[in-house]
């Protein structure tokens, strides 16, 4: 599964994660200033505060959420561009790693 977002407003993004932090009754003391910063530094940051791919997928009826990871980057995105296609860096990927196994 990918999943590509566009951020219209990184500082409204933000400032929601900065109040869900301030909100936020089991982050613990030391960690909260340490995730403060993070998130008014880094968009990816903020919303990889505000969203949990067990929240998204959690409650799916036959899906079991085996492993979550987060990665990101800032490209410039045309779903209409042949050059785009989802999963083509992950083929890649998996082509390298049989080739490595067989060597």
């Amino acid at each position: 599964m990918e999943l590509v977002v566009e951020v219209t407003d990184a500082e409204a993004l933000a400032k929601t994660a900065l109040h869900r932090i301030a909100e936020d009754p089991d982050l613990p003391e030391g960690e909260r200033a340490y995730t403060e910063s993070a998130v008014a530094e880094d968009t990816a940051e903020a919303l990889a505060y505000l969203v949990d791919p067990a929240d998204l997928l959690g409650k799916v009826p036959g899906i079991e959420l085996a492993q979550a990871t987060w990665s990101s980057e800032e490209t410039e995105y045309d779903p209409d561009s042949s050059d785009w296609v989802l999963g083509e860096d992950d083929a890649d990927d998996e082509e390298d790693e049989e080739e490595a196994r067989l060597r």
